[in-house]
């Protein structure tokens, strides 16, 4: 195929996001019929302290040795910054507390690692033992980043904030296009980067008004007021680049629910999560995405099981993660932890996973299809291995 047609045909992916809630196939049934999975999701570490607990916020395994997972500590209204580091596969574990409260990781490579905290960029050449501070961004606050190389990257924040940098983080100037889509930047944000190859990449993110009507009291404590309201379709955005970011083209849809994550493998597919409000009859959605073709396909969504992380192997195989509701409001107090997998996208297995997770939101790390990792926001990390007894 010719690479400029390829290049053209990637965009037309995008727009049939706005679509998906009303035109995606039917949600797809597990097969009681179907044999046991015969891996499991066990428990590697998990924080069990009295008064405190621990929140993950994000997940990074660069190497199959080295991981690092960072959120806080939270006991009363205090929050600490934390950082639990393995640099032995996971046999054990050292839990760390960074001077910044920690927003997320990201890993160029076993070592090179930086770590957004706040309006503050951290780096670390120790694969997360030590973090040295970079300098602060000029606007913020910033979600994320994503680093193409030591050099060049881009962070992603709230009120349309999308910055470059091309010394390592020292400094950053805005992408001129992120404050080009309509809606109130005060309602808007950037919050996911994703490269399909080193030139075609994208920027999502979205612009969500506060509702206009609604209880007076929050929905935890009203959930029966809070379930009888509608969600409505808002703006989400997309920045497109086929130069490696040297120029990025804007586009926004008006869609129920946000893009909040799109990863890629290095022939170009990928697969894409969309999660809804709990106003809305879905909890999430999950489809997958060809930049070579432009098309996109849904294959995947639920009203009880919300996804919150999503993970395609070389070999096709994928995994949904995320949490089982409780009631009608999702997402309110923590659920028991689900991880469906596929190798066809159309039959899905209900996978083992270790009986005390639960977990408001879950994280995917996976550097190879011998490692695959998961964090909940409650403190526990998790392997996939093959039990004992399925082993032999």
């Amino acid at each position: 195929m010719n690479r400029k047609r390829e290049l053209r045909s990637f965009p037309r992916f995008l727009p049939a996001l706005a679509v998906l809630a009303v035109l995606a196939a039917p949600a797809v049934a597990q097969d009681p019929a179907a044999p046991a999975v015969a891996q499991e999701w066990k428990s590697q570490y998990f924080y069990d302290r009295a008064k405190s607990s621990l929140v993950i916020l994000d997940l990074q395994f660069p190497s199959a040795r080295r991981g690092v997972a960072v959120g806080f500590v939270l006991e009363g209204s205090r929050r600490q910054p934390a950082a639990v580091i393995t640099s032995d596969g996971g046999e054990h574990w050292e839990l760390t507390h960074p001077e910044d409260l920690p927003a997320s990781l990201f890993f160029l490579n076993e070592s090179l690692g930086w770590m957004v905290a706040g309006n503050n960029l951290w780096k670390t050449t120790e694969a997360g033992r030590s973090w040295t501070k970079v300098g602060k961004f000029p606007k913020g606050p910033i979600l994320r980043v994503y680093f193409m190389d030591a050099d060049n990257g881009w962070a992603v924040g709230s009120k349309k904030t999308a910055l470059e940098t091309h010394d390592g983080g020292v400094k950053w100037n805005p992408v001129a296009t992120a404050a080009a889509p309509p809606g109130e930047p005060a309602y808007s944000a950037y919050i996911w980067v994703a490269f399909a190859t080193p030139k075609l990449g994208m920027i999502m993110g979205y612009n969500q008004p506060p509702r206009r009507w609604g209880s007076q009291f929050p929905d935890w404590l009203d959930p029966q007021g809070a379930t009888s309201y509608g969600d409505v379709p808002h703006l989400n955005y997309s920045l497109e680049t086929r130069d490696a970011g040297k120029t990025w083209r804007s586009t926004s849809s008006s869609l129920f629910g946000d893009t909040t994550k799109v990863r890629f493998l290095p022939d170009g597919t990928g697969i894409g999560l969309v999660e809804y409000s709990q106003y809305f009859r879905l909890a999430s959605e999950v489809y997958t995405v060809d930049w070579r073709t432009g098309k996109s396909e849904s294959i995947y969504k639920d009203a009880k099981f919300g996804v919150t992380d999503v993970w395609k192997m070389p070999d096709g195989t994928v995994y949904l993660a995320g949490t089982l509701a409780l009631g009608r409001l999702r997402n309110l107090v923590p659920g028991k932890v689900q991880v469906l997998t596929s190798r066809d996208c159309k039959t899905w297995l209900a996978m083992p996973v270790d009986y005390r997770a639960t977990a408001n939101r879950v994280t995917l790390s996976a550097p190879d299809d011998q490692n695959v990792w998961m964090a909940t926001d409650t403190g526990m990390i998790l392997k996939l291995v093959t039990p004992e007894n399925a082993a032999r």
